[in-house]
C-alpha cells in the first residue's frame, strides 16, 4: 500500500487526501516512533489549518493585498483603535517583533505599504531617532472594506461548530499551542553535536 505519510511537510501539506488510520498503523510498524493516533491529529490540524488559510486568503486577493501586507495593516489598526491617543503608531521593529518576521522583511513590507499610501512614517515625538508607522486614511478605508468580507469568511469556516465546540477548540488548540516551546528545548537535548 502506497501512503502519503513521509511527503515533506512544508508551509502548506500538500496533500490532497490523508493517509487512512489503517495506513498509519502500517507505518508504525516499521517505525516505533510513530504514534497513529498523534499522526493522524497532525496531519488532520495542518491540513484543516492549509484549507481554511486557503479560503480566507480568497478575500485578500480579490483585493489585491498579500497575507503580510495585510498582517501589517492589522496590528496598526488594533493599535490605532486600542491606544489612548498619546503615541502615533507602531516602530518597525514592535511590527517585526509581533509578525515573527525578520527586520528586513518589516522593512520591505512597510516601503510597499507606504509607496501605495496605505502607511506614512513620522519620527517619534518623544524620540527623533526612532520612526513610527502609522495607517493613512486610505488605509482605514481600504479595511473597512475588506474586513466585512473577511470576518464573513471566518464566520463560514466555523459554522459546522457549536459555540460549545468552539471554546473546546481553542482550549484544546491553546494547550498545543503551550506544548510546542516546551519540545524545542527536549529535542536540542536529545540531537547529538556535530562533530
Amino acid at each position: 500500500m502506497v501512503c502519503h505519510l513521509f511527503l515533506p511537510i512544508m508551509p502548506h501539506l500538500l496533500l490532497k487526501n490523508l493517509p487512512r488510520y489503517e495506513c498509519l498503523l502500517e507505518a508504525a510498524q516499521e517505525f516505533p516512533q510513530l504514534d497513529p493516533s498523534a499522526c493522524e491529529a497532525f496531519l488532520h490540524l495542518l491540513r484543516t489549518g492549509d484549507e481554511a488559510f486557503l479560503h480566507a486568503e480568497q478575500n485578500l486577493t480579490e483585493h489585491g493585498i498579500s497575507n503580510g501586507r495585510f498582517g501589517v495593516l492589522m496590528l496598526l489598526w488594533g493599535d490605532s483603535h486600542h491606544s489612548e491617543g498619546s503615541i502615533y503608531g507602531m516602530t518597525p521593529a514592535e511590527l517585526a517583533d509581533q509578525s515573527n518576521v525578520t527586520r528586513a522583511t518589516m522593512t520591505g513590507l512597510i516601503d510597499t505599504l507606504e509607496r501605495d499610501g496605505f502607511v506614512k512614517r513620522a519620527a517619534d515625538k518623544d524620540d527623533r531617532r526612532m520612526m513610527r508607522v502609522a495607517l493613512t486614511r486610505k488605509a482605514e478605508k481600504f479595511l473597512e472594506q475588506l474586513l466585512p468580507g473577511h470576518f464573513q469568511r471566518m464566520a463560514a469556516i466555523m459554522e459546522p461548530l457549536s459555540q460549545a465546540e468552539r471554546k473546546t477548540l481553542v482550549h484544546l488548540l491553546n494547550k498545543i499551542l503551550q506544548h510546542v516551546p516546551t519540545l524545542n528545548t527536549a529535542v536540542d537535548a536529545s540531537v547529538p553535536a556535530a562533530v
